[in-house]
């Protein structure tokens, strides 16, 4: 086999192309994501319209919500986006789908331990009317990881708040020796999820900020400003550790799957989302920039839009520095910039960045294409419309 690097101008967006992935997505192109919780939900669901082919790798550090509960209990990672990831990808035309859906996003109320433990003895068991709802099939197959979750329970864990879906995987992950890829792949099967799904590592990990004005955070759930106040200080540099007590950088490597799955793209997308946890924690194991260089592919930055803390003192400029910073950690010469990074994403039209201008002349100086183009719906704002999104990033394959 022999390869050739072609240069082609292209349109955004290209209207012909897009209709094509339309009629046939089972054949449509491998876009990967390094992304974490929710702001990859809407684009997700209307994307296997066009691919059911879409990578999605996955930040498990979560430390916050029913994730702590579950990470604390049993030593995992978090599947809260995991599973969050692989409902946004299911096919709802599948019979049951919607009824799996539903389950998995269920959550136990604020009521007494032993009320809560006769309620998950009932649906463990497939007597719950949510249980019910679903094919028998599958039922069986979600019922047995949920008994096997109850099996393993410690006498004093705590269900309030506890999402379902969660101690599903949870109970999967038990049951197959602790291989999450493994659980993965069953529920991907069973709710026909358009696309794959991944943790960028399978250890059990824990993500660390360095503020600028030298306080140390230990926890995602701290970093995000979403169960705590707001950060105070601008974030100096993040870091894993291998627990909530620990302050110690470990920097494990990821697995070799990955780095397949990587190199296997055709597009690869650094997305919106929260900056450090959501995207840049995705750089910290060892070998990902190594497949992202190795892979010609071309790479897009999507700029946030709306409100994240992590960005406190950042402008577009400090963004794409920060992002090329971490991704060249893995080597000991600097690699050329447009082996990790070729376009940014931007909407000047929106005034979500000040001096937009100026960091938009910074960004193309360093040999980066800036794309500015409008991204923001009059029904999405102050959020990305997923639509233009799609549109936008299905023209580049």
């Amino acid at each position: 086999m022999v390869k050739v690097t072609v240069t082609r101008t292209i349109e955004i967006p290209d209207v012909l192309k897009i209709e094509r992935y339309r009629r046939t997505p089972e054949l449509g192109p491998k876009i990967l994501f390094f992304s974490g919780g929710s702001a990859l939900k809407t684009l997700s669901q209307r994307l296997i319209q066009y691919t059911h082919n879409s990578i999605h790798l996955i930040t498990p550090f979560d430390s916050g919500g029913s994730s702590a509960a579950l990470r604390k209990a049993f030593s995992m990672i978090a599947v809260g986006d995991l599973r969050n990831r692989l409902m946004a990808l299911a096919d709802q035309s599948v019979r049951g789908a919607p009824d799996i859906y539903e389950l998995f996003a269920m959550r136990f109320a604020q009521r007494s331990n032993d009320v809560l433990k006769k309620e998950l003895d009932t649906l463990a068991n497939g007597r719950h009317p949510s249980m019910q709802k679903i094919p028998d099939s599958i039922r069986k197959i979600i019922c047995y990881n949920l008994q096997f979750f109850a099996m393993k329970m410690p006498a004093d864990f705590h269900l309030q708040g506890a999402n379902i879906g969660n101690l599903i995987l949870t109970g999967g992950y038990l049951n197959y020796n602790r291989n999450i890829d493994s659980v993965i792949f069953l529920f991907a099967k069973l709710v026909e999820a358009r696309g794959v799904v991944r943790p960028i590592l399978g250890g059990n990990y824990h993500l660390v900020a360095e503020l600028e004005n030298g306080q140390i955070l230990v926890g995602q759930h701290v970093i995000t400003g979403k169960e705590t106040s707001k950060i105070p200080s601008p974030i100096k540099r993040i870091y894993l550790t291998d627990s909530l007590e620990s302050r110690e950088e470990v920097q494990p490597i990821v697995h070799e799957k990955i780095i397949k799955t990587i190199k296997k793209a055709e597009l690869i997308c650094y997305p919106m989302g929260s900056f450090y946890s959501s995207l840049i924690v995705h750089f910290l194991p060892q070998k990902t920039a190594e497949a992202i260089v190795q892979n010609s592919c071309p790479k897009i930055l999507i700029l946030n839009y709306g409100q994240d803390p992590e960005q406190l003192g950042m402008t577009p400029c400090s963004m794409v520095k920060t992002l090329l910073s971490y991704l060249q950690r893995d080597f000991c010469e600097e690699v050329p910039i447009d082996k990790l990074l070729n376009f940014v994403l931007v909407d000047s039209s929106s005034n979500e960045y000040p001096n937009i201008e100026k960091n938009i002349q910074e960004i193309q100086k360093m040999g980066i294409q800036v794309i500015d183009t409008p991204l923001i719906s009059e029904k999405s704002k102050p959020l990305l419309d997923a639509t233009k999104l799609i549109d936008i990033l299905l023209s580049f394959i």
